[in-house]
């Protein structure tokens, strides 16, 4: 189903003379990490060392590699414009090889006359059909351009809705070609406007408004429950592309300000056992805003983003909640 496009990959390796690589997976795509090092060893010269540690995105690039291996391949993701990486680096974007069949068809009673395109990575290839199918139908169809941070005009990010964001205004709603709800949550939170999912591998067309209302009412439980914390822990991820001292130290201000106490801990991976130790009336997280909204139910205290933070302190209004955004 995905283009692993190992013929430009062992060209990078053969080109630069590569002897070690080392190849980072999604958790998805672990399972077929063995066949894709087969296939290399038997086109290249090099040797192949898996790293299996958790890889969400490029923002998690492992920082060591370089103790292992000469060079590095990460699949599943696109760079990150504004986090510069050496020309060792290179990753692999797993275009899906998909139609979207019907399911535009499905679709297209439920969007508005103006429509914004939105995809994650591996499904971009498909805006351009969207878009040809919308403007047949006699609908506007959008892609908007995200920050440094977005690689490609349409795409989405957990961590980062900015091409959305930049097209709001001139959109009645936005498709998200994609699996999952999150990403396109962030969508539908940051742009304050409907997204549709059109999902082709479950081959299904469903709205976000039910899930994001049902979302919200639980953010606002935890915010509330934090309301009356005294000690905050702030999270800082130690992962390249989510490391953000700067907010969390305008976070640590914040809540000595109001007379609460906060300490600071910096962790590679965020999970309820690494949490055990430490006291704590509520969590703040300035890692990837993934950990406080899908693992949310993980963690036995609020575990809140920075603007739930400052709606629990009293800095934002409860009708200003915005989604966390990692900036480019």
């Amino acid at each position: 189903m995905f283009n692993y496009a190992l013929d430009e990959l062992c060209a990078w390796i053969e080109g630069n003379g590569w002897s070690e690589v080392a190849l980072q997976f999604p958790e998805g795509v672990k399972s077929q990490a063995q066949g894709i090092i087969d296939a290399l060893t038997e086109r290249t010269d090099a040797s192949f060392i898996i790293l299996g540690d958790p890889c969400y995105g490029a923002c998690d690039l492992h920082q060591g590699f370089e103790n292992y291996a000469e060079a590095l391949v990460q699949f599943g993701h696109s760079p990150i414009p504004s986090m510069q990486v050496g020309t060792n680096v290179r990753f692999v974007e797993m275009r899906a090889d998909i139609g979207l069949g019907d399911l535009l068809l499905d679709a297209l009673p439920l969007l508005g006359d103006r429509v914004g395109l939105l995809a994650t990575l591996q499904y971009l290839d498909l805006l351009p059909q969207a878009a040809t199918f919308l403007k047949a139908q006699g609908r506007d169809a959008v892609i908007g351009v995200g920050d440094r941070r977005i690689t490609y005009p349409g795409q989405v990010l957990g961590c980062n809705h900015t091409s959305a964001e930049s097209v709001a205004s001139a959109v009645d709603g936005f498709l998200y070609i994609g699996e999952g709800n999150f990403h396109a949550l962030a969508a539908a939170l940051g742009s304050g406007k409907s997204v549709l999912v059109l999902d082709p591998v479950r081959g299904e067309v469903r709205d976000m408004e039910a899930y994001r209302d049902r979302l919200l009412r639980q953010r606002f439980g935890a915010i509330t429950q934090a309301t009356d914390a005294d000690v905050f822990v702030v999270i800082v991820s130690g992962k390249i592309g989510q490391r953000r001292l700067d907010k969390a130290e305008e976070a640590i201000s914040l809540i000595k300000s109001k007379g609460r106490r906060a300490y600071k801990l910096v962790l590679e991976e965020i999970s309820p056992a690494a949490l055990l130790h430490y006291k704590a009336d509520a969590f703040v997280n300035t890692a990837c805003p993934r950990v406080s909204i899908d693992d949310a139910g993980l963690y036995k205290r609020p575990m809140l983003t920075i603007p739930e933070l400052q709606i629990a302190l009293g800095e934002r209004d409860w009708d200003d909640y915005v989604f966390d955004v990692i900036e480019g």
